[in-house]
């Protein structure tokens, strides 16, 4: 146990040296004037959304934005009245596309928001969520970023609910572990091949995609935005961080929830390798289970080295609570849900594997 102990720690010391300062706060933008102001499609892919559509566009057609902003909003065959929804709020700035059928080989959001871009004419696109407000000086903040920095790409983890016990618990670690796989600073790091991205919000330049091949080149990919952002990374810069103009509004009140979330995409991120699967278990156990039963049943050196990795975690937590206001008492909890989506990421490969797949918005992936 010594030697298991120690190895953990080890690990811990390089996260927290070595691996892009990845449990840092991590940038965020504040509002700003672009310097000027090109046309902006958005374009917002929805199905199923009717308890969240109408106050999402509402937020976009707030916008302060000075530019010519046309939004579309692609009704991906929704059986809820999401374009009724939409269509009540009458405003010649918003289109509503009825979705055509989803064509072999195509993810469901990727072909909705290939639509979108079908019908767009602008210079900049935003690829947004249905589930998704946004401040009225958010489009314009995304503007002058990516025209400040010569962006291709920027995107933001928009802020997630944490009111429920479940999302208390487990939102605040899907955030912290987003960032230990992409660390923020790598992402933006013009010369490390490390890409992400948030698809909450992207705005990209139109150009850029038609580089990479456009959304077709890409088009059975779940994990769409990571993917996108990989691809506009070889040739251009990206830019991601947190956002203080964007929130979601959907709820996640229990742990299932949470679950079908994460497993959804889990096993797709380990690109369906049982290898990696039993590397990423092995990984786990070690770096996020092991402190904490090393510095509870172990004594002595082993002890010693546990309760140091322990803290380590504990401390490299504590910005990613602070940022969804949450006590530091939280951060004893981590242990625990990162069992929870170990837990998660096999349930994935399992339902792969028998061919289930993931059930998510009426469609089945496998």
């Amino acid at each position: 146990m010594l030697l298991l102990a120690a190895l953990s720690l080890a690990v811990w010391v390089y996260l927290l040296l070595g691996h892009g300062r990845f449990w840092q706060a991590g940038p965020v933008l504040v509002p700003a004037v672009p310097n000027h102001a090109p046309a902006v499609t958005v374009i917002v892919p929805a199905r199923d959304e009717a308890a969240s559509v109408g106050r999402a566009l509402r937020s976009l057609l707030a916008q302060t934005y000075l530019g010519h902003l046309h939004i579309i909003l692609v009704d991906d065959q929704s059986r809820d009245g999401t374009a009724e929804v939409a269509r009540a709020l009458r405003d010649s700035r918003l289109s509503i596309l009825e979705g055509r059928e989803r064509p072999p080989g195509w993810s469901g959001k990727l072909w909705a928001l290939a639509q979108g871009v079908e019908a767009a004419g602008s210079e900049f696109l935003m690829f947004t969520d249905a589930d998704i407000e946004h401040h009225p000086e958010h489009i314009a903040t995304l503007v002058a970023q990516l025209q400040k920095g010569g962006f291709d790409l920027v995107s933001e983890m928009v802020a997630l609910n944490c009111e429920s016990l479940a999302e208390r618990a487990l939102v605040p670690a899907f955030v912290f572990f987003f960032a230990l796989l992409y660390p923020f600073e790598r992402v933006n790091d013009p010369e490390s091949p490390t890409a992400a991205a948030a698809g909450g919000t992207m705005l990209l330049r139109a150009a850029a995609l038609e580089r990479v091949g456009g959304l077709a080149a890409m088009r059975g990919a779940l994990i769409d935005d990571v993917t996108l952002a990989g691809r506009i990374k070889q040739g251009g810069k990206i830019w991601l961080g947190h956002s203080g103009l964007a929130a979601s509004i959907r709820p996640y009140p229990g742990a299932a929830d949470v679950w079908r979330m994460v497993a959804r995409t889990a096993y797709t991120q380990l690109e369906y390798s049982p290898l990696v699967l039993a590397g990423t278990v092995v990984g786990m156990v070690l770096v996020w289970l092991l402190p904490p039963i090393a510095a509870l049943l172990c004594r002595g050196p082993a002890q010693l080295a546990g309760l140091l990795a322990w803290a380590c975690m504990t401390g490299a937590y504590l910005p990613t609570l602070g940022r969804f206001k949450l006590r530091p008492a939280w951060a004893l909890v981590l242990p625990a849900t990162a069992a929870f989506y170990t837990a998660a990421t096999i349930g994935s490969a399992i339902d792969h594997i028998t061919g289930r797949g993931v059930m998510w918005k009426r469609r089945s992936y496998t």
